[in-house]
């Protein structure tokens, strides 16, 4: 008597660093398939998740609450323990997603890269654009996944300290962007978080996130290589900054689409180097940018 040997189901391959609506409506359901909901602050708990998504919990769990700065990445025991219980294992396919459209999804992104995890994407749109395409939602399960396998492979120098910027800066080795503002950005706008001066990094050229998308979703490639051009110069290294090294991660997902590979994000951004007692500060906007 033979027994029918079931037929494998084939892996997942991304597109890209970005994924479209369809694209993952068309895979919902994919066993190695995890759908993680990023969203922060006031954005969590907008609107009902996608279906069979889980929390990724950046304001809880998934940051260093030992460390007095926001939104730190957690180490590396700290974040598998926190990634394997949302079910991810070596083989899943994620693809993270945020109720704002991108804000904090590209975080998740690039904290799963910089664990070394690469088969992960950003949702282009994020949950505005899926519930706007009738896509299926349905409330975060109360049973908690099969615990994952994922096995860390810390990145060196995706994710840089205050020592590692200030030296770029002063020998100029790399381009750094401010994700904020231009008000922030130029002083002239108070900053969200009490204590903090207003300014930039003496050096520091300003990108606002917002302005690498269009209602919610990332340029196309072109147009966000000619965003980077002016303020990357001839500069192939980018690194990032922005309030709590949030929106940072949304200019490397810009950049990584845009064709640049050598990307690093400053952790402790404006929390670390807008403290009273941070390293020197500017005000006014970039030449040609009042």
């Amino acid at each position: 008597m033979s027994s029918l040997t079931p037929t494998p189901v084939p892996p997942l391959s991304l597109p890209g660093p970005l994924v479209t609506v369809d694209w993952l409506a068309d895979r919902l359901g994919h066993p190695d398939l995890v759908v993680l909901d990023a969203s922060v602050g006031a954005a969590r708990g907008t609107g009902t998740p996608i279906a069979g998504a889980r929390a990724f919990d950046i304001d809880g769990v998934m940051s260093d609450h030992d460390d007095p700065r926001p939104h730190t990445m957690p180490g590396t025991e700290q974040f598998v323990r926190g990634i394997r219980a949302l079910g991810v294992n070596d083989r899943s396919t994620v693809v993270v997603y945020d109720a704002a459209g991108i804000y904090s999804s590209a975080r998740a992104w690039w904290m799963l890269r910089a664990m070394g995890f690469d088969r992960a994407a950003v949702l282009d749109g994020g949950l505005p654009a899926w519930t706007a395409a009738g896509h299926p939602c349905h409330p975060f399960d109360q049973e908690p996944p099969a615990v994952g396998d994922f096995t860390a492979r810390p990145c060196t120098g995706l994710l840089v300290d205050i020592g590692t910027v200030q030296q770029t800066l002063a020998d100029g080795s790399a381009a750094v962007l401010d994700a904020r503002s231009r008000g922030r950005y130029a002083g002239t706008e108070a900053e969200p978080r009490p204590g903090l001066r207003g300014g930039h990094m003496p050096g520091a050229a300003n990108l606002p996130f917002t302005e690498l998308q269009d209602g919610g979703r990332m340029l196309p490639a072109g147009e966000l290589r000619s965003a980077f051009a002016p303020v990357a110069g001839d500069h192939e290294r980018l690194v990032f900054s922005c309030g709590s090294g949030v929106t940072a991660c949304v200019l490397a997902l810009g950049a990584e689409l845009a064709g640049y590979r050598d990307l690093a994000v400053y952790d402790g951004s404006w929390s670390e180097w807008g403290l009273p007692s941070g390293p020197p500060v500017v005000t006014g906007a970039e030449p040609g940018k009042e």
